[in-house]
């Protein structure tokens, strides 16, 4: 059996997270971007370790694809989306949670509400990602290569291609009308 337990945040409530992930941008000049992901990773492995909660568990693992998107070579994230990432990342670095850690069972839930609102915020990025990941896997099986040959071009010729030939499909099928010519028709 589970419980649902719906909470909710006022503005002045996410004013309060805002404000703590906007701290945490801000100090990520100061941190290697190697610090940044190995504190994340460090956080993964501890809540691995000593959370039995699947709700922070499930949100916490977001994180991984965080990660992922940063270091995955083929994606080839733009520094502007580096910087998201690694500014959402750099929160987890930071000691100031508004629950200490190491409260037994509910220090995490800060991270867990934080990363759902970071993964909200990023979620253009994290959508593209992964339809990335998903075209190369596939893309690499059918074609008996190693995903790793290939690459964020690879995918974005792949994603012109396919728009190019729905948009020629519905030339053929006339834009949605009935066949024939459009009386306005210049072609």
């Amino acid at each position: 059996m589970s419980l649902r337990i719906t909470l909710e945040f006022t503005e002045k409530d996410l004013e309060r997270f805002r404000s703590m992930a906007r701290k945490a941008m801000e100090n990520t000049d100061e941190q290697p971007r190697d610090t940044i992901i190995e504190s994340a990773r460090q956080l993964l492995k501890q809540v691995d370790e000593e959370v039995g909660s699947d709700y922070i568990r499930d949100r916490l693992s977001q994180l991984q694809v965080l990660i992922d998107m940063l270091e995955d070579e083929g994606w080839g994230m733009q520094e502007v989306g580096q910087r998201r990432v690694l500014a959402a990342l750099a929160y987890f670095n930071n000691p100031e949670d508004l629950i200490p850690d190491h409260i037994p069972g509910i220090g995490f839930l800060d991270d867990a509400i934080m990363v759902e609102l970071l993964c909200r915020e990023l979620s253009p990025e994290i959508d593209a990602y992964r339809d990335f990941v998903q075209y190369r896997d596939h893309e690499a099986k059918r074609r008996g290569m190693d995903p790793d040959e290939m690459n964020r071009g690879d995918f974005l010729k792949a994603r012109e291609q396919a728009l190019l030939s729905r948009m020629r499909r519905r030339r053929r099928l006339g834009g949605g009308r009935k066949r024939g010519k459009s009386p306005f028709s210049l072609f």
